[in-house]
């Protein structure tokens, strides 16, 4: 992909650029924060733009883009989302169709996690308005998600230099990683919860 426009944000804006193109990639989900995060993080290293602006200026587009992608889902409902995303380039229905039913199977927690997966990490705030989660509780898990998947692959972009661009390589791993996290969590959570309620029926 070129990435020469995100470049040029760099040079222009500095850390606000780097917020820029990732609230964008947040909007359009083809648009890889795998690519954007790793060249700010060596941007940084090379003195464009402060370690811990670009942190915070990229969590801040982030949760921006998020925002807008929420209040998408609540004003549209999940039948006009799903038919927008149906006439948009590089965008799969059923991308959106897993988005929501895991939202729905895994809750709240999703929106924190679901920050740290490819595609979901933006398509998660749809569900989250369509089923109208409460703004504040959406805010914070989607600024502490945002944050730790930010500054982990800045930080990677930092201190691997001109190598950054091998950052990308090892996500789809680290992806499936965190998935499998999600679902260990899940099954614990239901188990716990069956746990306890057996044994309050004994009482």
């Amino acid at each position: 992909m070129d990435v020469k426009w995100v470049i040029d944000l760099m040079e222009s804006f500095g850390a606000p650029g780097a917020g820029l193109a990732i609230a964008l990639e947040n909007l359009f989900p083809p648009l890889p924060s795998e690519v954007f995060l790793p060249l700010a993080g060596f941007t940084a290293s090379q003195g464009g733009m402060s370690l811990v602006a670009a942190i915070l200026w990229t969590t801040a587009g982030s949760v921006v883009g998020a925002v807008v992608l929420y209040y998408v889902g609540a004003l549209l409902g999940r039948d006009r989302v799903r038919a927008i995303a149906a006439k948009m380039p590089l965008v799969k229905v059923s991308d959106v169709d897993k988005t929501e039913d895991w939202f729905r199977r895994h809750g709240r927690a999703t929106v924190f996690f679901g920050r740290m997966v490819p595609i979901f990490r933006s398509l998660i705030s749809i569900p989250a308005g369509v089923e109208r989660m409460p703004l504040p509780s959406f805010l914070a898990f989607t600024a502490a998600g945002s944050a730790i998947w930010n500054t982990a692959l800045i930080l990677a972009g930092y201190f691997l230099g001109e190598n950054w661009h091998v950052v990308e390589r090892y996500l789809g791993v680290a992806s499936k990683v965190v998935l499998g996290a999600v679902g260990v969590a899940v099954v614990w959570f239901v188990v716990s919860r069956l746990s306890r309620s057996k044994a309050q029926e004994r009482r």
